[in-house]
This record gives structure tokens, C-alpha cells and sequence, in this order.
């Protein structure tokens, strides 16, 4: 079954062409990394595959559906979290979730289910204010999962955490993809995360598709892997694109 179809999308502000022409599709329970520079057209991609907003030309169906006709039916089965998600610093953890949770007609069960899957029962007292940038991304992933969601999208989940806390959270998402209930759509600069987590690769410049597959087929003799598969195509490289994204 097809969760997402993406169909010849575009977006454009003003004079920049964002995304031009772009087409794909996502099975169930696929882990699909988009990746691109900074300004690549995949985070508007991702926003208007959430509903964020809306394509000036072509289509984006979720589990055959539309943002314009099903908006409130999409919202119950997709979760996400953005880089920049920020909860209220006066909260605990248990608080914030449980918070969240009212929005879904949830109770303390799934609070607290969520807190064991992201490895937040020692700091479930604790007040937001006083996590560390891992802490805080465990939780803006809990949150996220409260729903159960079928698609979940992660904007740069990782971005950074040192070595350590993204290793816990890449542990968390292997754990969710064994359970196979959900599908993820992941943006990264990382290259190793994208190779540790994602069934399906898509990197996008300049508004376009310029290579999709799955990461064995996608490598030659030319590209090694990913992250040389990533300058061949881009001709950036990935420190480049971190000293942007840092701007």
C-alpha cells in the first residue's frame, strides 16, 4: 500500500523556484531519507507533504487523500517534529507530554509508553528547562508518537546532538522500523544517518530529483558511498553544506 504519492510538484516564492517538478512515492513502512544542500527545495518538499503548505502545480496524495478535502483525517495519522520544536520551559516532561496527549483524547498510559520507548523514565520529573539537546529531541520524538502515527516526519532530527545522543536516538527509530507499523520521512545533513536508518534515498538540488533508490543501488565505482554519492551528484561537499546550514 502507498502511503505517499507525490506527483509533478511545484513551489516557487517569488523569483525562486523551490521545487520543480518532483515525483515519487513511499510504501508502507518504508524509511525514506531526502537529502540535498541547504536550499535544495527538500524542506519545502517535506512541508508540503505535512500539509504545510500547498504546491502551485501537481498533486500530493497521503494514503490516497488530499490536504484540501481530508485535512482532518491526515492530522490524526501523521506525526512530526521540526528542528526547531520548542515546548514550554516551566513543564516536566511527563507535563508536556501529557499536554500533547489531551490534544489526542490520550491518558497516562500512552504518556507513559512514550516515555519508556525514548528512554525518558529517569527524567520524566524533570523540568524542560533543564535538558540537555538530547533530552529535549527524545522528547520533541516522544511527542511526535503519541498519536501512534502511520507517517512520521523528521526535519534534521539529530542536528547537534554529539555522537552519543544520536546514536540513542538512531537506537529508538531502529527499534520503531523493526515494529514496521510506520512509515518515516526523514531530512538529515548527516550521511551515516541516512545509511543507518532509510530503506529509500532521494537527493534533491536545485528543485529536482537528481538521483532515488535504494542505497545499494544507487553506489558504483565512482561513489563509494554516500557521502560520495552525494558530491558526485551535488558537487558539494558535505562539510560545505554543514558551514551553510550553520549560517
Amino acid at each position: 500500500m502507498l502511503q505517499i504519492e507525490v506527483k509533478n510538484i511545484f513551489k516557487s516564492f517569488k523569483d525562486v523556484r523551490a521545487v520543480q517538478g518532483i515525483s515519487f512515492a513511499i510504501p508502507s513502512g518504508q524509511f525514506v531519507a531526502l537529502l540535498g544542500p541547504n536550499g535544495a527545495g527538500k524542506t519545502t518538499t517535506v512541508e508540503m507533504m505535512e500539509g504545510l503548505k500547498t504546491p502551485d502545480h501537481g498533486e500530493i496524495l497521503i494514503q490516497g487523500k488530499t490536504w484540501q478535502k481530508h485535512e482532518k483525517e491526515l492530522r490524526k495519522i501523521i506525526g512530526l517534529s521540526l528542528q526547531e520544536t520548542r515546548f514550554s520551559e516551566k513543564l516536566t516532561i511527563r507535563e508536556t507530554l501529557r499536554l500533547f496527549a489531551s490534544f489526542f483524547e490520550l491518558g497516562d498510559k500512552r504518556v507513559s509508553e512514550v516515555i519508556a520507548l525514548t528512554g525518558l523514565e529517569n527524567k520524566e520529573k524533570s523540568l524542560v528547562g533543564a535538558l540537555s539537546g538530547g533530552q529535549r529531541q527524545r522528547l520533541a520524538l516522544a511527542v511526535s508518537l503519541l498519536n501512534r502515527p502511520q507517517i512520521l516526519f523528521l526535519d534534521e532530527p539529530t542536528t547537534g546532538l554529539d555522537p552519543h545522543s544520536r546514536l540513542d536516538l538512531w537506537n529508538i527509530l531502529n527499534e520503531l522500523k523493526q515494529q514496521g507499523e510506520t512509515t518515516l520521512i526523514l531530512t538529515t545533513h548527516y550521511m551515516e544517518e541516512a545509511e543507518s536508518l532509510c530503506d529509500h534515498i532521494i537527493i534533491i538540488d536545485e528543485g529536482k530529483i537528481l538521483k532515488e533508490g535504494k542505497l545499494e543501488d544507487l553506489l558504483d565505482e565512482n561513489s563509494r558511498n554516500l557521502d560520495e554519492l552525494f558530491i558526485h551528484l551535488t558537487g558539494k561537499t558535505l562539510m560545505e553544506t554543514d558551514e551553510i546550514v550553520q549560517k
